[in-house]
């Protein structure tokens, strides 16, 4: 049986792995992820889950890695992780009451395979007060999370409508992962 280990620390792609019973081991990745600003958005989102993946896997060759990245996009301009509260408060006036994109890559390698893909979502949030903001600022919510909200918390009062896969804007599409790792000989533990 392969083991599966995934290349993230983010306790949502965790949270998720283990909603479907799969038996996995965690090794963050610690590659200085790079990006070619010429890329579309969904070249870059697959070769930075690549590269995560592929770090983890050169130092784990006999394991299956899951490598994956989320990036929010609008105005084909990528908005990243804020730096201060400051730039996550520019960043939620800047979607409100748009639509945006969610793009998560993801990469699973294996010494048989690899397999990349990505999947777009498109949000749109309402139309959103100063007061909306501020509160949502205040429960520090939007520090760690690209384009400065999180869908899975009270991030998801900003939001009035999602197309596409709910999980893949909350970091991993687990339909379409656990159906991939299959060709793996990775299966869930039900």
């Amino acid at each position: 049986m392969n083991t599966l280990i995934l290349a993230s620390q983010s306790p949502r792609r965790k949270q998720l792995l283990e909603q479907v019973n799969l038996s996995f081991s965690i090794e963050p990745s610690i590659v200085e992820e790079q990006m070619n600003k010429e890329d579309t958005p969904e070249e870059i989102v697959v070769s930075l889950a690549h590269q995560k993946a592929y770090d983890v896997f050169s130092r784990f060759p006999h394991n299956v890695v899951l490598g994956a990245d989320t990036i929010v996009v609008i105005d084909n301009q990528i908005l990243g992780k804020p730096q201060n509260e400051k730039e996550a408060k520019e960043m939620l006036q800047r979607l409100s009451g748009r639509t945006h994109q969610v793009f998560t890559g993801v990469s699973i390698i294996s010494e048989e395979r690899t397999e990349s893909f990505y999947v777009r979502s498109d949000v749109t949030f309402f139309t959103l007060t100063e007061e909306e903001i501020s509160a949502y600022l205040r429960t520090k919510d939007s520090m760690d999370k690209a384009g400065a909200y999180g869908i899975q918390g009270i991030g998801a009062t900003l939001v009035e409508r999602i197309d596409g896969d709910f999980f893949a804007i909350m970091g991993l599409p687990i339909a379409k992962v656990v159906r991939i790792l299959e060709k793996f000989h990775i299966k869930s533990d039900h």
